[in-house]
This record gives structure tokens, sequence and C-alpha cells, in this order.
């Protein structure tokens, strides 16, 4: 059995931990910054070590695997330490804060012959793969185009924390296009031809608030007072909005496929977010910003028809609660599988997590404007 050693405490670490439990592993230790709560995780799922000193966890546990839980801007040296002592790395987007530090790790990865998984997983929602299947059974014709949208309506007063740094692997590239990008590629073809793009802050500043331990309870702990003189404020240097456009290349098409990302993630949706692949003979419509809602199918009857899952799909959709639950279910199954010398399709690797986060740094620079106030 293949031990794994978690870092991270919160929403992620405790989601990895229960994938790799459902694919077989035992995990044999989990550590986190604070004491007392990896102490109180490490309990409440019964992992008999728990730490705040990685070394001394590597040392100790001897994992077969590191899953890595952290925020991006933890990422580097524990992963680079892991890789070292020859464990396979699962890491949670983004791979790290920056493009260099993850094409080191992906390089070192391959030195050292160890298997790698990069979390941009929700390619696995269940609709995704039912429009994976179809686009290669030919269902659209060619694929030309697709479109994501999503607008999150977050809270502006949400506090404080890695997600407002960039520093810490914050950003809305980081946390969403990962996703959908994986997705595109996922669908239609893997390699990425050209990107351009545009990104904003519109938030500016989040309240400074202690014990926010879990991403997933953070709304929990928003100031019920904001004019309070005494509140702190952190600013933020991330985008919370970005528009971009890809080409992807596709085995199924003899042009580029064109890609829309539109993410808001402070504004309000009106429609639903939705992903939608377009072909010269049909289209695919899939509700949700991640997919993960009810796909539709237009066809030559030119009407949209909601589609059921293939059986083959729905039958192996992980027995847990939440997408992005399930999602970690399905990479954590492959990625187990592949280090037990299984022959599994090809997953999400550090080749894909370095070339994502070159991918966000050239869309950051925000140098894709021309100028054309003098025209008319």
């Amino acid at each position: 059995m293949l031990k794994v050693l978690i870092a991270g405490t919160g929403f992620a670490g405790q989601g990895h931990a229960d994938a790799f439990r459902g694919a077989g592993c035992e995990i044999v230790g989990i550590v986190g910054r604070t004491d007392h709560v990896v102490r109180e995780v490490a309990q409440e799922l019964d992992i008999p070590f728990a730490g705040t000193d990685w070394q001394v966890a590597l040392d100790t546990c001897k994992p077969d695997i590191v899953s890595i839980a952290t925020p991006g801007g933890a990422h580097y040296e524990p992963i680079k330490q892991a890789i070292a002592r020859g464990c396979h790395v699962f890491c949670d987007k983004p791979m790290t804060d920056n493009a260099e530090s993850a094409v080191h790790l992906y390089e070192l990865a391959q030195a050292q012959g160890v298997k790698t998984a990069y979390a941009a997983s929700f390619r696995y929602a269940p609709s995704v793969q039912h429009a994976k299947q179809l686009v290669a059974e030919g269902a659209i014709g060619e694929p030309t185009e697709i479109e994501c949208i999503s607008h999150f309506n977050l809270e502006r007063d949400i506090p404080f924390g890695w997600s407002h740094r960039k520093k810490d692997g914050g950003g809305r590239l980081n946390n969403n296009f990962t996703h959908t990008l994986s997705i595109a590629c996922s669908v239609v073809g893997e390699k990425i031809l050209s990107i351009i793009g545009e990104v904003r802050d519109d938030l500016g500043r989040a309240p400074i608030v202690e014990g926010v331990h879990n991403f997933a309870t953070r709304r929990d702990f928003i100031p019920k007072d904001l004019n309070d003189p005494n509140l702190k404020w952190g600013t933020s240097d991330v985008e919370w909005s970005y528009t971009v456009l890809a080409q992807l290349e596709s085995p199924f098409a003899k042009k580029p496929v064109s890609v829309l990302f539109k993410h808001g993630g402070l504004v309000p949706r009106f429609h639903e977010d939705h992903i939608v692949f377009y072909g010269n003979e049909g289209a695919i419509y899939i509700k949700g910003h991640y997919g993960s809602g009810q796909l539709s199918y237009y066809g030559a009857d030119k009407t949209w028809q909601e589609l059921p899952l293939p059986p083959q799909i729905a039958d192996a959709i992980p027995d847990v609660k939440g997408e992005t639950e399930q999602c970690w279910h399905y990479l954590a199954r492959d990625f187990v599988a592949d280090i037990s010398g299984e022959t599994v399709p090809p997953y999400p690797t550090f080749k894909e997590g370095s070339a994502y986060q070159q991918i966000i740094e050239i869309i950051r620079k925000n140098d894709n404007w021309t100028d054309v106030s003098h025209l008319g």
C-alpha cells in the first residue's frame, strides 16, 4: 500500500487525504503551520503523524507520495525537498507563484524520474468527460471555438489572505483559469498554440481578520462592522477579473480552435455560467463555470437536447459529496494506478502545471493593447 504525506490542513488537505484513501493509499502524516490545528485535523481524520516541520515529517513518515494542498506560494520548497527524496508529487493548483520556480520543479521531477500530478482537475467533471467523448466521436464535426464564461460575485469583504496576494499564489488566473484551460485542452486538444489576454484588479483591499484556517469557511469571518476604525486592511495585488483568448491545436480540426475565457470574480451573473464547444456541425453546452452541470447537444435537427450521462461515465463517478472532491478522487485514482504500473489515460502533470504558470505570467503583463486613441 502506497504511503501518502499531506501538506496542508484546510479544505484541500482534507480533500486530498480522502481522495488518496479512496484510491487505496495509507495516509501516514499531515503537516500544517499551526500546531493545535494540525493535531486537531489529524485526530479528526485518523492520521497517525501530525507536525509543523516538513523535513521532520519526510524523515519520520518516509512517504511514497506527497500531496501538496497549501496555497501556491508555499509549494516550491516542500516539493523540491520531496522530489530530492524520490517522492511522487500530487500538487494542487497553482503549481507555484511564478513561472521560473514551476519550470524548475518540472525539470527536477523529470531528472529524478518521479511521477507528478497537477490538480487542475475539473477536466474530470462527468459532463466534461461526456463532451470529450462526443467531440472525439465527431458529434459536432470539426471543433471551431470554445466559450468559457463565469461570474462569481465573490464577497468583496472576504478576509484578506493568500487569495489576495501574488506571492502566495492568489489571483483568479491561478485559481479559476487553470481549471477552464485544462477543461478546454482535455476536450479538444492539449497543445496550446497562442495566448493573449488582459487582467484587472477591481477589489483594491480586504479586511484583515485573524483565525481563518480553512478556505472553504472564509466567508464566516467577514467583519460585521466594516466601518470599525480599529479594523485593519490588506491591499490586493492580483487580478479579480480576466479576459483571455487562446488558440488550441486539435486532432479533430484542420484549423486551430479559438477559445474565449471570460471571468468576473466580483460581478453578478444574469444567465448561467457555462462552457460551450462549437463545431461546424453542432455544439455542446454545459451549465456551470467548470462544466459540472447538465450537458445539452445541438445537432442536425437544429434543436438543443439535454443528454444523459453515458453509463460508463455515470458508473465511475466517485461516491463523495462535492464537485471539487469528486475531481480530486478521479485524479488521485489515475495517479496511484500509474505509480502502481497500470495503464491509465493521460492526466495533468507538472508539464502542464509549469506551462500554465508561464502562460499566466504572459497574461499578467497586460501589454497586449494597441493604442487607437489617435484614430478618427
